[in-house]
């Protein structure tokens, strides 16, 4: 335990008295961190957003997905449940798993072996038995993220290419997406970021009243939370290409 002490006594060091920070300054502090107190992997950049819906209401619920132009940098692990001429569609578009009935059956099991499942819209009567298992872990294939889709290729592709799903929680109203690594150069790093708080933008539900985007924190892995200033995100559109 001795070392995560240390390693937690040099973060808040490095962190200062500092309450908030622009997008680029947050970033920058995250890089100088993992720098300064190192780990032995390379750490995900995640966003951690607050918004002001309440997502047990059905007319203020946020769910789709944004193509990270610098990437995840994560090798994703595609799934696909198709039939007939659909099933050599997803293996000449390069999904790493492709079947119907069998697959479903095996999911059934408890097999999860991916990291994205996408689905034809003929199979997806059959799928509605793996809801309980998908749902949870945010796997279930959905039209408002393409993962329900006829064109498997274009799914394959932009899944392939970096495309993030995001949804916000039932109980806080909190959006989690990842945004790269901390090796990544900062500018690719700040143009996810951007494409993220745009996606969320365009996202927003009919039922949201008053200040939809309550706050905004930036974290690596290993790393602490930073607070984005919310009145800064401007500076993003700089860096969005």
């Amino acid at each position: 335990m001795a070392t995560i002490t240390k390693r937690r006594k040099q973060i808040t060091e490095l962190m200062g008295d500092k309450k908030s920070y622009t997008p680029k300054e947050a970033l920058s502090k995250l890089k100088e961190i993992a720098t300064k107190a190192k780990t032995k992997f390379d750490q995900t950049v995640d966003l951690a957003i607050r918004l002001g819906v309440d997502p047990k209401q059905s007319d203020q619920q946020v769910r789709s997905s944004v193509s990270l132009p610098g990437g995840t940098g994560k090798k994703v692990k595609i799934a696909v449940i198709a039939k007939g001429e659909k099933v050599k569609e997803a293996e000449a578009a390069g999904a790493d798993l492709v079947g119907s009935e069998d697959l479903i059956g095996k999911i059934e099991g408890g097999f999860l072996d991916f990291d994205k499942l996408v689905a034809t819209p003929d199979m997806m009567g059959q799928m509605g038995k793996l809801g309980k298992l998908l749902g949870p872990k945010g796997l279930m294939p959905n039209p408002k993220d393409g993962t329900v889709s006829n064109d498997l290729t274009k799914a394959v592709k932009e899944l392939r290419a970096g495309k993030v799903s995001f949804r916000a929680e039932k109980d806080s109203g909190i959006v989690h997406v990842p945004i790269g690594k901390i090796s990544f150069d900062e500018g690719k790093i700040l143009q996810n970021f951007s494409a993220v708080m745009d996606g969320i933008n365009k996202a927003r539900p009919s039922g949201a009243k008053g200040i939809y985007i309550r706050s905004v924190y930036i974290s690596s892995t290993m790393g602490p939370g930073i607070k984005v200033d919310t009145t800064t995100l401007d500076e993003l559109h700089e860096h969005h290409n």
